[in-house]
């Protein structure tokens, strides 16, 4: 059942496993024992930090797919996407698995998409089990979008860490303990902010649409949900979310940001927390899968975002256009 953004699933879209590699700050901050493997170095024990990120996204998928004692030849499709230009990265891991392959790119909200776009194809019946992964790298972002990491540049006060991981969630028309209960995706919201070095305040007004959608769609709100988890808006973008929503007279509980759990902003040197696709990958494919099924949570709202410009835009200094995309996870009675 469809109505507006949303999508309705029933009972037709289980969570088989999850698979998540992290880098060394991930590893080291709040959730690290949540990640299945990490490496200690950005280069992941490869020649270039961009052989480095395809080695996570291939670690992730084969831990994915090693809980479910699957073969990639079990898996009908892959579907995944990341950073780099042109989802390099992700379309060199695709290359080795004899496996349908399709890609998308959300920037950071990919997690959310990709597992989106997977439970609607079965959903759909057109496909039993379909393979999602994505991933992002701080070194890689971070000399495609700003300045190498050699360089040495002053960070703004408004800067978001970009994360270093990689995600990969198995899901099927076979019965599980977690299901995908609803999706809705969101639409792109333009708020002319040109820098890019403030994720946050770019992220935020998508991120308050989609769930405004999703909450008109489903007649919910904050209390419907154990947890509500936004993906990339950092402590400023948070607040900036609450803010929007106290303004309409709205309660906000139950709300986190993926970008303030994963890591220790107080500690770590990640200025206001995390982005980039892995940040929502790592905290929902580790982290809240694991809590729902302790059955801590019942159901749990992931909102990943992402801001939708490219090197290009960025050199000609137009705005960061952004988006965001809801996935509904519930525990199975």
């Amino acid at each position: 059942m469809s109505s507006k953004s949303s999508t309705h699933f029933f009972h037709n879209v289980y969570v088989q496993s999850t698979g998540t590699c992290a880098g060394p700050m991930e590893h080291t901050g709040p959730l690290g024992s949540y990640f299945d493997v990490y490496f200690d170095d950005l280069y992941c024990h490869q020649k270039t930090f961009e052989k480095g990120e395809r080695e996570m996204q291939k670690v992730a998928i084969n831990s994915c797919l090693q809980k479910a004692k699957k073969k990639p030849n079990d898996i009908d499709l892959i579907l995944g996407g990341d950073l780099t230009n042109q989802i390099t990265a992700t379309s060199y891991t695709a290359a080795q698995y004899p496996v349908p392959y399709i890609g998308i790119y959300g920037a950071c909200s990919s997690s959310c998409l990709s597992m989106g776009v997977s439970s609607m194809l079965i959903e759909s019946n057109y496909f039993s089990s379909v393979l999602a992964f994505v991933s992002s790298h701080n070194a890689t972002a971070e000399r495609q979008y700003r300045y190498p990491l050699e360089y040495g540049i002053q960070k703004p006060e408004t800067t978001t860490y970009t994360a270093t991981g990689a995600g990969a969630i198995l899901l099927s028309n076979e019965p599980s303990d977690i299901r995908i209960e609803a999706v809705t995706f969101g639409k792109v919201i333009d708020f002319k902010q040109t820098n890019v070095n403030d994720m946050g305040r770019a992220m935020a007004p998508a991120a308050y649409d989609t769930l405004k959608q999703h909450f008109t769609d489903t007649n919910r709100d904050f209390n419907s949900y154990d947890l509500i988890v936004t993906g990339d808006l950092s402590d400023y973008g948070k607040k900036i979310l609450t803010k929007m929503f106290e303004e309409d007279n709205m309660e906000v509980n139950h709300y986190n940001d993926c970008g303030t759990l994963l890591y220790d902003i107080e500690k770590q040197d990640v200025f206001l927390g995390g982005s980039g696709c892995a940040c929502s990958a790592l905290v929902t494919y580790g982290y809240i899968m694991d809590q729902l099924r302790q059955k801590k949570w019942k159901k749990v709202l992931i909102v990943a975002t992402g801001a939708l410009m490219s090197p290009i835009t960025i050199m000609q200094k137009e705005s960061v256009p952004s988006i965001a995309h809801a996935i509904s996870l519930e525990v199975c009675d």
